[in-house]
């Protein structure tokens, strides 16, 4: 008989005891096996979405303990399908290159890859979850854990840089910090490691239930290799998507998945990711890099955060836009950033037109919502 999947909705963020009373133990079921598992994002919106996606009244397909919905930063979410072997795949390697298994602090939303991650390495360590509530400094989930064991976290780029700005001593008391699901400013990082955060860029998404490759270096048993795009192989590798049989054979070619990010690979194996396939904005004929001008903006005095798309121009083809987080008291303008980033990137890559707005738009996974940012900027969702 055909398994069905169980639905548990996530927590709010605010609500760390809602995970600890039915994401965790969801999980731990779904590990052994028991019960396959998708858990729902936080809020209507995004929980119905998830819901449309998995159809729950469906068969589950063979081999199945945990389905991922994805976020849809650039499209629609899809369900990938992850087996029990593949996550603890995922978590025995992680915690082969960070030096042993430890204590870790829930940071991230619990619907998420990297959050759902975090909570089946704490059942691989046989570890309790700790888990941060929304608005409560780091300082206080760190001291949550256990005294004298290794104490690990995870987080996206943004809430690096604001634990950063806010607790830099408590990042540094941590084993190892794990930065992921979008791509890190290498000043962000320079500054973490500056100030002691043994910080590690992560590589991976969904589909490799979560980071595969730490600091350009492919996990144990985990092999890269670039084509149109790069391509990834191993045992945590997920088995292909929701009721979706013609995008599973699109994506899973014999044993390897096919992402849409660009990247490079250097003589010594280490892979560099240049961005999304389909987010380059062509200007002027030339190729340019939403993800490169947003950290050339992020370097600016007068920016926190930004996020960089492309709308069609009639003269240019797409005209580069970028959607600006100002600092305190600053108020940026496009007379001063054009020539910032020209002088970094080249005169294409500059910004055509600016949008102030008091936060960047993220979705359930803590990821920029460009969708979101481009339907403000009155372009297509």
């Amino acid at each position: 008989m055909a398994r069905q999947l169980t639905l548990v909705p996530a927590p709010p963020p605010e609500d760390a005891a809602g995970v600890l009373g039915t994401v965790w133990p969801a999980l731990r079921r779904a590990l052994d096996g028991d019960a396959p598992l998708a858990v729902l994002p936080a809020g209507p919106g995004p929980a119905d979405a998830a819901r449309a996606v998995l159809r729950a009244d469906e068969p589950l397909e063979p081999g199945t303990d945990l389905v991922v919905v994805t976020s849809g930063s650039t499209g629609g979410g899809r369900g990938v399908l992850l087996s029990a072997t593949a996550l603890r795949a995922s978590a025995a390697a992680t915690h082969d290159r960070l030096g042993g298994p430890g204590s870790w602090l829930l940071a991230l939303p619990a619907s998420a890859v990297g959050g759902l991650q975090v909570l089946v390495r704490t059942a691989l360590a046989d570890r309790e979850p700790v888990v941060l509530g929304r608005g409560e400094p780091l300082a206080a989930g760190l001291a949550r854990l256990p005294a004298g064991d290794r104490r690990y976290l995870s987080l996206v780029p943004t809430q690096l840089r604001r634990s950063l700005a806010a607790e830099p001593g408590a990042l540094a008391a941590f084993d190892a910090v794990l930065v992921g699901g979008a791509a890190t400013d290498p000043a962000l990082l320079a500054d973490a490691r500056a100030a002691g955060v043994r910080v590690r860029t992560t590589y991976g998404m969904s589909e490799t239930a979560g980071g595969c490759v730490y600091d350009g270096r492919p996990l144990d048993g985990v092999a890269v290799r670039v084509a149109e795009g790069v391509e990834l192989t191993g045992p945590l590798l997920a088995h292909g998507y929701r009721l979706d049989p013609a995008g599973t054979a699109d994506a899973f070619v014999d044993g390897w998945f096919r992402t849409r990010d660009a990247g490079s690979l250097s003589p010594d194996g280490t892979l560099t990711v240049h961005g999304r396939l389909d987010d380059v904005v062509v200007s002027g004929g030339v190729n340019v890099s939403p993800q490169a001008v947003e950290a050339a903006l992020r370097e600016h005095p007068a920016v926190v955060d930004a996020v960089v798309t492309g709308l069609p121009d009639p003269e240019w083809g797409q005209r580069v836009v970028a959607v600006v987080v100002p600092a305190a008291g600053a108020v940026p303008h496009l007379a001063e950033l054009r020539p910032w980033v020209a002088a970094r990137l080249g005169a294409a890559a500059a910004p055509r037109e600016l949008s102030l707005v008091d936060a960047v738009p993220t979705l359930h996974t803590g990821k920029p919502d460009r969708r979101a940012v481009l339907r403000t900027l009155g372009g297509h969702p």
